[in-house]
């Protein structure tokens, strides 16, 4: 039976593509351990937002934990949304923060962005930290179905398309989240956590 590693999301698109990556554990959202409330993330980096999260999921529940905060960075926007991207119009909905984004970058000409991600493990007392980072650049309208978050405006030169039109395969291998879990696993397994 595989051990437990509580995953610090709500988001089923999320808990489904960090599963796909961590077969060794078997990933559950902490909201279906009983952990119903929302935890305020009020770090001023990905990394302290992630950690917060870690830790106050794992002080709980006294599971290992990995969180994640990631974020899309617009270098015309002076990196924004940034760690505000989920609710970069305030309210949490993905289309409104594709339409603000949009809006934000009229008359822009660099549309360059970064999808970024920090993951955190804790399990109590041992912190281990992987940063993850993808680029790409912002599309004038949007592309696909796929995804979710701003997806179907990123169009990534990794596989020279849009996330909106990837696959999740196709998204998974050169996502920020997938660079981020890969080198946290490789921390993991040096340290005897895998």
């Amino acid at each position: 039976m595989k051990k437990k590693l509580v995953l610090a999301s709500g988001n089923q698109g999320k808990i489904r593509e960090i599963q796909a990556m961590f077969s060794e554990y078997e990933v559950v959202g902490y909201k279906t351990l009983g952990f119903d409330f929302e935890i305020e993330e009020n770090g001023s980096t990905f990394y302290e937002n992630a950690l917060i999260k870690a830790k106050t999921i794992s002080d709980i529940l006294k599971l290992p934990v990995i969180a994640d905060d990631s974020g899309l960075c617009v270098d015309a926007l002076d990196g924004a949304p940034g760690i505000y991207s989920a609710r970069y119009a305030g309210d949490g909905d993905d289309e409104h923060n594709n339409q603000l984004l949009l809006k934000n970058l009229e008359n822009k000409e660099n549309r360059n962005a970064s999808f970024v991600c920090c993951m955190v493990y804790y399990d109590g007392g041992k912190i281990l930290s992987a940063n993850g980072k993808t680029d790409g650049k912002i599309l004038f309208e949007k592309q696909g179905e796929n995804g979710f978050g701003y997806d179907p405006l990123f169009f990534s030169f990794d596989i020279n398309k849009c996330f909106g039109l990837a696959t999740a395969e196709e998204k998974n291998k050169v996502s920020h989240r997938f660079r981020a879990v890969s080198e946290l696993k490789r921390i993991m397994k040096e340290e005897g956590l895998l």
